[in-house]
């Protein structure tokens, strides 16, 4: 039996994905257990773009695994910076959930029932576009905090509807909540997003041995493909950039989108290729979308 000790955030959230792990290293006759920290991104209150993006989930953790108070870290791979800090290394990335957004509302079943200049709440840049970019009428407003915590600002009536990622309420037993599921088309996800990722030492060859047959190796083409359009693009997590990679038989496909965050501006761009290669796949999608502007976009968000 083998001794593991798997770093989370303190989120319930967190602690589901972190959990699951655990479930699956103790079937495999591990001993596991967990080491709950809070980090920077979770003591945030303002603008987690302005603040350094979605890396500050994952800081504290990296210095849990490298100075040996951890083994592995467990993350939601949508929050994972598209450059590993040099040391570390994902080691797994396991059977991805619904990757789909999900409108949820206490009075309404859908944006098209929104009246005009309703108040619609999220976290995330590319929610924000894709929202203002097909109902240009509603206000999108900063949403932060855990689920339990947007849902609670929600149901006060800060807001008439959010937007969230189904695979968080799904995990935490809360899928009734969604009051309808967003296509592919109508808000495309994040990359990674509903895939969990373990992260470890580049060095620990035993780790990584330990953790290899959580890997499933479809999710794992499509979230390494969808991470190499950002990638290539030079971004981070926090940038309005939507991607979403299928696996079909041999072949991948892949689209992708950089959006002004006011919606006004959104650039699209798809391709299939081989599934033995995604990220060259997501390279050259990168560079489709650098083709109409991208670059652009994404520079005026610096100014």
């Amino acid at each position: 039996m083998t001794r593991l000790v798997i770093a989370t955030r303190r989120s319930r959230l967190a602690l589901w994905q972190a959990e699951h792990v655990k479930a699956q290293l103790a079937a495999r006759g591990h001993a596991v257990e967990l080491l709950a920290m809070t980090t920077r991104g979770d003591e945030l209150q303002g603008s987690l773009v302005e603040a350094g993006g979605k890396g500050l989930f994952i800081k504290e953790l990296e210095t849990a695994l490298a100075d040996g108070r951890a083994d592995l870290a467990v993350h939601s791979m949508k929050d994972m910076p598209a450059e590993l800090p040099p040391g570390f290394v994902l080691a797994a990335i396991l059977a991805r959930e619904d990757p789909r957004d999900a409108f949820v509302s206490v009075r309404y079943s859908g944006f098209a029932g929104l009246p005009p200049g309703s108040i619609v709440g999220t976290s995330s840049l590319r929610r924000q576009a894709q929202v203002l970019e097909r109902h240009p009428t509603l206000e999108v407003r900063p949403l932060r905090g855990n689920v339990d915590t947007r849902l609670a600002k929600l149901d006060r009536g800060e807001y008439a509807a959010v937007v969230l990622a189904h695979a968080g309420l799904k995990r935490l037993g809360l899928a009734a909540r969604t009051r309808s599921l967003l296509s592919i088309e109508e808000s495309m996800p994040a990359p990674g997003q509903a895939a969990l990722g373990i992260e470890c030492l580049s060095g620990r060859a035993d780790v990584r041995a330990l953790v290899a047959p959580l890997d499933d190796s479809a999710s794992s083409t499509c979230v390494r493909a969808e991470r190499a359009v950002n990638r290539s693009l030079g971004g981070d997590c926090t940038i309005p950039l939507g991607a979403f990679a299928e696996l079909q038989a041999t072949r991948l496909r892949l689209r992708a989108l950089v959006a002004s965050p006011d919606g006004r501006r959104i650039v699209r761009a798809e391709a299939t290729g081989d599934s033995a290669d995604p990220e060259g796949l997501g390279r050259g999608v990168a560079d489709a979308l650098r083709g109409q502007g991208a670059d652009q976009i994404l520079a005026a968000l610096s100014k």
